[in-house]
């Protein structure tokens, strides 16, 4: 691999974390040199190197086998300086601080690596995704194929390529003797034109044709590219008329994908189509709680303020990726710097984040919302009038303004008519009770969140 290929796998990182995982993590990593099927870069510090090691090892790597599949694995160093009295003398060997290997190196097909955190373990299910993963649950059985193919699409960090991984993961674990395909769609395109390139087509279709199962991540990428999208169209008949299992996976629905042949469309169509949608406050909250419990293990005796967890879930909904990229940083920051995590540690930590998340929803907008929905005046909304038909509305709205907006209690109350800050917590905490025990008041919350997050 040279240097140009690693800047351009640095491209593709900085979009596929996040601009500020990629500018905390990747950035400060010096591309070295590849020798013997290890790619070497070297880390300015080993604390560095064994976090990128452990949570972005099999990334980077996948990315390098693009460009050289002889790489293998990936090593981590750190050159030792002498002191400045010293600065002639020579440096010290690199001293190699932690290796990260392919997590299935011994794959005859050759597929991408499976992220070894992407499992059903790792999945926390939630109202938005619980079809998706039952679905993805029943697939990864592998019994008689009862829908084909599984369709998953959503936006990005809802938990599609999560899935996918889980899914192979769990056939390879119980049933080894399947031969389990998992490639990107544009993974399948390079093959078919290396192939063709080659003169090796028989090859090609001989290899697609003889999996047990194929998972293609992505095939939005195909679309307009006519030559591909005719071979994948056979590749897919042809498996599904030997009834394997076909799960695919984009960034939208079949019929949303421009520049797709009709033909393929209707095939993607043919079997569960299954939409993960975006994440609610519940689902945020238990996903931070999964990785802080993990955090737990990784950083003992690291003190957290209550509410942190709850802050981060109100606050950051964009999605699960930038979620769980906050919390990485800011246990990180914690435990460099030595302190416990509070709010003000917090703040600070992901000014940068909060900003790009603050809430543009205003208390009046939200007032607004509430009251064209319960098809109640607005004057009514914020007035004194005790009526359920009133009182639950005014319930609902001072929710919403505690959960979409950054003010506080008291000021929430002013705009309620004047009411005291005891008056709104106990209106967002029987909120927060009924929408256990009524599923109309989970519902019309739920779609009044969505329209104001929209």
């Amino acid at each position: 691999m040279t240097g140009d290929q690693w800047g351009s796998i640095q491209d593709e990182l900085n979009e596929t974390l996040g601009a500020n995982s990629f500018k905390n993590w990747i950035k400060p990593l010096t591309y070295v040199g590849s020798e013997d099927g290890i790619a070497r870069f070297q880390v300015p510090t080993n604390f560095l190197g064994n976090y990128v090691s452990q949570n972005f090892g099999d990334v980077i790597l996948s990315k390098i086998s693009k460009f050289d599949a002889s790489v293998r694995r990936i090593a981590f160093e750190t050159s030792l300086t002498c002191s400045s009295k010293t600065a002639s003398a020579p440096l010290a060997a690199p001293q190699v601080i932690s290796t990260t290997e392919p997590v299935n190196p011994k794959d005859p097909l050759n597929g991408s690596p499976l992220d070894k955190r992407f499992t059903f373990d790792n999945f926390v299910v939630g109202k938005p995704n619980e079809l998706a993963h039952a679905a993805a649950k029943r697939v990864s059985e592998g019994g008689p194929v009862t829908f084909n193919p599984l369709f998953l699409y959503g936006g990005v960090g809802l938990g599609k390529t999560h899935l996918m991984h889980a899914i192979a993961w769990e056939l390879r674990t119980n049933q080894p003797h399947l031969n389990v395909l998992n490639l990107s769609a544009e993974q399948f395109m390079y093959r078919f034109v290396q192939a063709l390139r080659d003169r090796k087509m028989m090859d090609f279709k001989e290899l697609f044709r003889s999996v047990d199962v194929l998972m293609v991540d992505d095939v939005q990428f195909i679309a307009g590219k006519d030559s591909t999208q005719e071979e994948f169209f056979h590749t897919f008949n042809a498996l599904v008329d030997q009834h394997k299992q076909i799960i695919i996976s984009a960034d939208r629905a079949p019929d949303e994908i421009k520049a797709l042949e009709n033909r393929i469309r209707s095939r993607l169509q043919s079997g569960l189509v299954v939409d993960l949608h975006p994440t609610d406050y519940e689902l945020r909250l238990g996903i931070l709680q999964s990785k802080s419990e993990a955090f737990n293990l990784m950083y003992p005796g690291l003190e957290v303020e209550n509410g942190i967890l709850e802050f981060l879930a109100a606050r950051i909904v964009s999605n699960v990726r930038i979620l769980e990229g906050a919390l990485t940083r800011l246990f990180a920051f914690a435990s460099l710097v030595g302190k416990p995590i509070t709010m003000d540690l917090t703040q600070e930590c992901l000014t940068d984040i909060l900003r790009v998340s603050e809430r543009k929803v205003s208390i009046e907008e939200i007032q607004r919302k509430v009251a064209d929905h319960y098809l109640i005046r607005h004057s009514d909304l914020v007035g004194p009038k005790r009526i359920r038909t009133f009182a639950r509305p005014r319930q609902i709205a001072m929710y919403l303004c505690k959960q979409l907006t950054t003010r506080s209690l008291p000021e929430i109350g002013r705009h309620f008519g004047g009411r005291d800050h005891t008056t709104v917590m106990h209106g967002v905490r029987r909120i927060e009770e009924l929408k256990k025990q009524d599923a109309q008041i989970a519902e019309d919350v739920e779609l009044l969140r969505r329209s104001l997050e929209a």
